[in-house]
């Protein structure tokens, strides 16, 4: 098995080695690199092709919300893991709409950080959808006062395909999605693979946001 090749990106040294000793205790897991910045992160990434970039969200010359941006908007491979102080950043849902594939708290414990790795290395997002709802109903703000049945930005979805989106802002898991809807679980994997390809999402944290900047649902307190 090849080893997840990741980029770790903090202004502090201190953090950087502590997860470079956590991570390279893993068989199946690189660290290719460091970077102390936002700036020196989006070059490494372009020359390192990580498939994991660890990264602060708080540096000096750029932060990690611009810097993440920047790796997306070049097509990289690489899928970006916000690492926070706090839970409940506001930052973080920035980054979450730059394109970064979910976020850690940085005194998590060291399974959550290699857990976390190796998940968003398969191509899913690293945080729970519950987590994704709870920052987004804290930080997201609409400027439409109510909830259009299906918002015209959405018409590309088909009725179930709505369904499920509306399901994942719930913060239900695919098996519990596919027993609300009756259907299998592998048709709840399809029809997720579709609103993702339909709108060029990297994954299901992605798709929440989408429902929410699209109104489909609203931040509880502005019903």
């Amino acid at each position: 098995m090849q080893a997840i090749r990741v980029l770790l990106v903090d202004d502090q040294p201190m953090i950087r080695t502590g997860f470079r000793l956590i991570l390279e205790a893993e068989p199946d897991i690189m660290v290719v690199g460091e970077a102390p910045d936002g700036v020196s992160a989006v070059a490494s990434a372009q020359a390192l092709r990580p498939d994991v970039v660890l990264m602060d969200i708080r540096m000096p010359h750029m932060d990690g919300v611009e810097a993440t941006r920047l790796i997306v908007q070049t097509g990289s491979p690489s899928r970006v893991v916000i690492l926070t102080t706090f839970d409940l950043d506001a930052h973080v849902v920035d980054a979450l709409r730059a394109g970064a594939s979910g976020f850690l708290v940085k005194d998590g414990p060291a399974d959550s950080l290699v857990d976390a790795i190796r998940t968003v290395a398969a191509g899913d997002a690293v945080l729970s959808p519950r987590v994704t709802h709870r920052l987004l109903d804290r930080f997201a703000h609409l400027a439409a006062p109510t909830t259009p049945a299906v918002p015209s930005r959405l018409d590309a979805l088909t009725g179930r395909e709505l369904d499920v989106l509306r399901a994942l802002t719930r913060g239900l898991s695919n098996a519990e999605i596919a027993r609300e809807l009756g259907v299998g679980e592998t048709t709840v994997k399809t029809h997720i693979a579709h609103i993702l390809e339909k709108y060029q999402l990297r994954d299901r944290v992605q798709a929440v946001i989408l429902a929410y900047d699209s109104g489909l649902v609203l931040p509880r307190g502005t019903r």
